[in-house]
């Protein structure tokens, strides 16, 4: 049993020992490539953090929002005014930029806007917003200077593309060994925080040149290439850096802060370079009225100061509130004071009797309970069928009969009869028609009332006798002599009993020749002269 608690003890020790040594790795590998803030000494677990520890957080949503409308430019930078290595016989010096890539403006309305930042030496920087006018350097020393001008955003932060630097060397009067960093070694360029600041959290940006990047630098640990860091230190609290990039701090106390740059190698050992160990004084006051505090605040909207990186924006202005017009009090009304009643007479008060009065007998009234009416039992409604509408069939509208087109009738014109053919194969001349005398001859009266008695009764029986060729139309006898007719000018008719009406006309078939349609008054003759 002793045995069994020994061997349980044992492997207990065993795995809570295994437990703090994955909890360490994991620590360590969480905290690669972010600032080593230093630990606290004190040992006492309940104890809190001390005030104002700096502490890195998330840059302000307005200014990662801003930072993209300027991804898009790589700007490149050039000295070309002074020359390098050039002695000067002035100690005033006019220096000329120039810039590709990147416009240089300053926002009439906020003061601020992409610029370049020139160093002089290791003095803070001065922002310039305009490359057109020269920079005047004034009242400079006699011996060596450097001159360092790189571009930045309009929250201070660099441009850190290749070609966004330019440095020259420059002297004055002669040559010293003081400002003339080496350009073998990695130089470190300190950008900010500087001068003062309203609110929290604050930049801290740097410039790297002739860095060797980690990757080269971590392949081989024999070689003569050594990793670099950059330590830190925010008002004696040091903590390093491993990655070329801007970072934001808080925790600073209101006043006077103080922070220091330095480039070291992978053993903690400092580079010697000029430049390479810079400190600076900033004044912290919070709730500062400036463009950059308003922006880190979240007080100006990513619209409002969208003019600071696009020179041709324009922001919306402001829409004015209408105050609302005071409503006048109401006139307080007057109480009416009520007046006191006059007084009350006062009503004598009668004194009761002593003789005990007995109070006469009531019938006890009887209540009569009345009977329950019984609760009419309502009918359940009865579903009454919805009435099925019955939506018009839509009448065809009838379409219209296109007119037919009816064929002209053919009027036959009335043909002329035919002049009976005589023996001798000639041609009668049409004789001009004439009216009956009165002298005719009874024979000539006899064959035409035979001819009207046929056209009338033809007509009372409805007959229609084609025509044949063979037909020949009935002519008056003709003699042996075929006679010369004679032109007898026609006579005034005159009333006669031995005359009979003229028949009505009648029905000639389509193949037959048709009669005119209005026949003569007078019936027509032929005389012929024998």
């Amino acid at each position: 049993m002793i045995g069994i608690n020994w061997q349980r003890t044992v492997a207990g020790r065993l795995l809570a020992l295994f437990a703090t040594a994955i909890l360490i790795f994991g620590l360590a590998s969480c905290g690669a490539g972010r600032p080593e803030l230093p630990k606290s000494e004190n040992n006492s677990g309940s104890a809190t953090a001390p005030a104002n520890t700096i502490s890195e957080v998330s840059p302000p949503g307005a200014i990662q929002q801003l930072r993209q409308a300027l991804e898009i430019y790589q700007p490149q930078i050039s000295i070309l005014n002074p020359k390098p290595d050039e002695v000067l016989q002035d100690i005033n010096v006019s220096v000329q930029f120039q810039v590709k890539d990147l416009p240089i403006f300053q926002e009439a309305n906020l003061g601020v806007g992409p610029h370049l930042q020139v160093l002089l030496d290791n003095q803070p920087y001065a922002a310039v917003y305009d490359i057109n006018q020269p920079l005047t350097l004034s009242d400079l020393k006699p011996g060596t200077h450097t001159l360092r001008v790189f571009a930045a955003r309009p929250w201070e932060e660099s441009f850190k593309n290749e070609g966004a630097w330019a440095q020259t060397t420059f002297h004055v009067f002669t040559k010293t060994d003081d400002n003339n960093p080496d350009r073998t070694l990695p130089l470190l360029t300190y950008s900010s925080p500087q001068g003062s600041y309203g609110a929290e959290p604050i930049l801290l940006d740097f410039y790297l040149t002739n860095a060797p990047p980690h990757q080269a630098a971590q392949e081989n640990s024999q070689d003569e290439i050594l990793d670099w860091k950059i330590r830190a230190t925010v008002n004696g609290q040091s903590f390093a850096i491993d990655q070329w990039q801007p970072i934001y701090l808080k925790g600073f106390k209101p006043g006077k802060n103080w922070v220091q740059l330095e480039f070291i190698d992978e053993r903690g050992n400092s580079v010697n370079n000029a430049f390479n160990n810079t400190v600076r004084l900033i004044d912290y006051q919070p709730q500062g009225q400036d463009t950059l505090s308003k922006l880190v605040r979240g007080e100006l909207t990513t619209a409002e100061a969208r003019s600071i990186v696009d020179r041709t924006y324009q922001a919306p202005k402001p829409t004015p509130t209408p105050t609302p017009e005071p409503t006048p009090a109401p006139a307080l009304e007057k109480t009416p004071i009520a007046e006191p009643d006059p007084a009350v007479p006062e009503t004598p008060v009668t004194e009761p009797s002593l003789e005990p009065t007995v109070a006469p007998e009531v019938a006890p009234v009887q209540i009569t309970q009345p009977a329950p009416t019984a609760t009419p039992q309502l009918e359940a409604p009865k579903l009454v069928e919805p009435v099925k509408v019955i939506e018009p069939t839509p009448t065809a509208t009838p379409e219209l009969d296109s007119p037919k087109i009816v064929e002209p009738v053919k009027v036959t014109e009335p043909k002329p009869t035919a002049t009976p053919q005589l023996e001798t194969p000639k041609v009668v001349a049409p004789v001009k028609i004439i009216e009956p005398t009165p002298k005719a001859e009874p024979q000539t009266q006899k064959q035409e009332y035979r001819g009207y008695y046929n056209r009338f009764r033809n007509f009372l029986h409805q007959v229609t006798e084609p025509a044949t060729p063979s037909d020949s139309p009935t002519l008056p006898e003709i003699t042996e002599k075929a006679p010369v007719p004679k032109i007898v000018a026609p006579a005034v008719p005159e009333a006669s009993p031995n005359l009979v009406p003229p028949a009505p006309p009648i029905a000639v078939p389509e193949t037959t020749v048709s009669e005119p349609e209005n026949p003569p008054k007078s019936e027509q003759k032929v005389e012929f002269a024998t």
